[in-house]
C-alpha cells in the first residue's frame, strides 16, 4: 500500500497516543486523535469486512471530523454554486466513499502505531505531528489537521510527508466532475457507489 493511501485511510480515525502537548487547544486535538485512534484500532480488529467494517468508518467519520469542512475544502471552488442541500449531500456521499475506498485496505494496517510527538498552532487551528509505524516499512510522519467551530475539536485533513488528503482527493473528484460535465448530482449519486 502506498503511503499517501494511508493519509486516506487515516481520515477515517487516527491511530496512537504517547505525550500531552503543552497548550490548552493543542491538548484537545492530541485527546481528540487518541479518542479516534482507540476507535479505529477497535474496528481494524474486529475482524469485520465489506459493509459493517465501512459503516464503522463513516461512524468514525462523523464523530471525530469535520465532514463539512472537508468536502468544501474537497470541492473547492464548485460548492460556492452548491445548493444547501447538495452541500449536505455532498459531504455526506464523500464520507461513504472515502470509507469504502480506503476501507478494503484497513486490514494492512493491524498492528500499525502512530506517536504523538507534538502540537502546533496552523492557521485554521493546530496540527497534530505523529510518527506512524507500519510493519515492514521505515516510520513516516502524518500531521493531523484539527479545528474547533463552535463545539469541540474535529480533524479536517491529513498530510502525509507533504501530501494532503483534501488537495488529493479534490483532484480526484474534480476529475470525477469534469466527466459527469459538472452535474453536481450525478456526482452525488455516484460517489455512493463507487470506489
Amino acid at each position: 500500500m502506498k503511503r499517501r493511501d494511508f493519509m486516506v485511510v487515516s481520515a477515517a480515525a487516527a491511530l496512537g497516543f504517547a505525550a500531552l502537548p503543552a497548550s490548552a487547544q493543542g491538548n484537545a486535538a492530541a485527546q481528540l486523535v487518541t479518542a479516534a485512534v482507540g476507535d479505529i484500532e477497535q474496528a481494524i480488529n474486529s475482524g469485520k469486512t465489506g459493509p459493517a467494517l465501512y459503516s464503522d468508518f463513516e461512524r468514525i467519520f462523523e464523530r471525530y471530523g469535520d465532514v463539512g469542512f472537508s468536502a468544501q475544502g474537497v470541492m473547492g471552488r464548485p460548492w460556492r454554486d452548491m445548493s444547501n442541500q447538495q452541500r449536505a449531500q455532498f459531504a455526506d456521499s464523500l464520507k461513504v466513499y472515502l470509507s469504502r475506498k480506503y476501507g478494503r485496505r484497513f486490514r494492512e494496517f493491524r498492528g500499525a502505531e502512530i506517536v504523538v510527538n507534538d502540537t502546533r498552532s496552523i492557521r485554521r487551528g493546530v496540527e497534530v505531528v505523529t510518527t506512524v509505524k507500519l510493519r515492514g516499512q521505515s516510520p513516516f510522519e502524518v500531521l493531523f489537521r484539527v479545528r474547533e467551530v463552535n463545539g469541540p475539536p474535529r480533524f479536517y485533513d491529513l498530510v502525509i510527508e507533504g501530501i494532503s488528503l483534501v488537495v488529493t482527493e479534490r483532484a480526484e473528484i474534480g476529475a470525477k466532475l469534469d466527466a459527469r460535465r459538472g452535474d453536481v448530482n450525478a456526482l452525488i449519486a455516484d460517489l455512493r457507489t463507487e470506489a
